[in-house]
């Protein structure tokens, strides 16, 4: 009984929302990538390179939102070199993609020791503050999830309803998702398949970095080694889970992110009685099932990972 009524407490879905804010943003990113035609293997390390840009940045005096602005422009540098390996030259994007992780991993590890070479702990910044809305805060259970957070969590949901909206609603959205069914079409159309393309994994790429910053500026208030922890390779799952779609992909990451929040309650609950390492394998098993139910009957864009040549048919 007590278990179920964890799912009932504000706390409980406060965590949640709090959680799932990265994998939003990280998650955004792939699937504008993967709308193009180029699956991002990077990033996991492009997040661990915003996470620490963003820290730096108000570490060394510049404000939250600045810091913010420093990990989406770095998230596009790394970007553009993997667009630039991956759409002109056709290289591997798997191959591509792991080497960007392995490089803006060990850069960012590197920089961290040449900038702080006798710290021992990690400094700390003062972090986003949450910022309740009025009246809607207080809406029983639904107010504190969802109406008193932090600015990067409005934010986030705000990235998944512009993501859908350019999409779906505009024509450069239209032209994304072609360049990743039928890049020929777009060709045909007077329009630049690796243009488009080349943007869209840079545009992506700044999402995934400011995911990784919101840990370092609003989940936490300090950089350390390690602290994206996969996510972004759950990020990348959850854009199958998700077939492609930002309000699915959304529901994707909040259900994870629900998992993850339940098992460290359930551990508490326990008292110890059961091994944590059960509780921490939780999250990520129930979302192979639940990705192994979905998968089947995705629609994945059809030229994803098929390199595009200009004149092809």
């Amino acid at each position: 009984m007590e278990a179920f009524e964890i799912l009932l407490t504000a706390s409980f879905w406060v965590a949640a929302i709090r959680i799932a804010s990265p994998l939003i943003f990280a998650t955004m990113g792939e699937l504008v990538c993967e709308r193009a035609g180029v699956l991002n293997l990077g990033i996991e390390g492009i997040m661990t390179a915003g996470a620490f840009a963003g820290w730096l940045t108000v570490y060394a005096g510049g404000d939250l939102w600045t810091g913010v602005a420093v990990a989406a422009m770095v998230g596009a540098l790394f970007g553009l070199l993997h667009a630039a390996l991956t759409v002109p030259l056709g290289l591997s994007q798997h191959v591509v993609g792991i080497g960007i992780t392995l490089l803006a991993t060990s850069l960012t590890y590197f920089t961290y020791r040449i900038v702080l070479p006798e710290v021992t702990s990690p400094p700390k910044i003062e972090p986003f503050q949450p910022l309740p809305i009025p009246l809607l805060s207080e809406i029983p259970l639904v107010g504190p999830a969802l109406f008193n957070q932090t600015p990067l969590t409005y934010l986030a949901f705000i990235a998944v309803a512009l993501t859908a909206w350019v999409l779906y609603r505009t024509p450069l959205g239209l032209a994304v998702r072609a360049a990743g069914e039928n890049p020929a079409a777009v060709e045909a159309q007077g329009l630049s398949v690796t243009g488009i393309r080349m943007g869209a994994v840079m545009a992506g790429s700044a999402l995934m970095a400011v995911g990784g910053a919101f840990l370092t500026m609003s989940a936490f208030n300090s950089f350390f080694f390690q602290m994206i922890a996969g996510r972004g390779w759950i990020c990348i799952a959850l854009v199958v889970f998700g077939s492609w779609r930002p309000g699915k992909a959304l529901l994707g990451a909040v259900l994870f992110a629900a998992f993850d929040a339940y098992q460290v309650r359930l551990q508490q609950l326990t008292g110890g009685m059961v091994p944590y390492q059960i509780f921490l394998m939780m999250p990520y098993v129930l979302s192979i099932l639940a990705l192994v139910l979905v998968a089947r009957r995705a629609t994945y864009p059809k030229a994803l990972m098929i390199p595009y040549q200009k004149g092809e048919r």
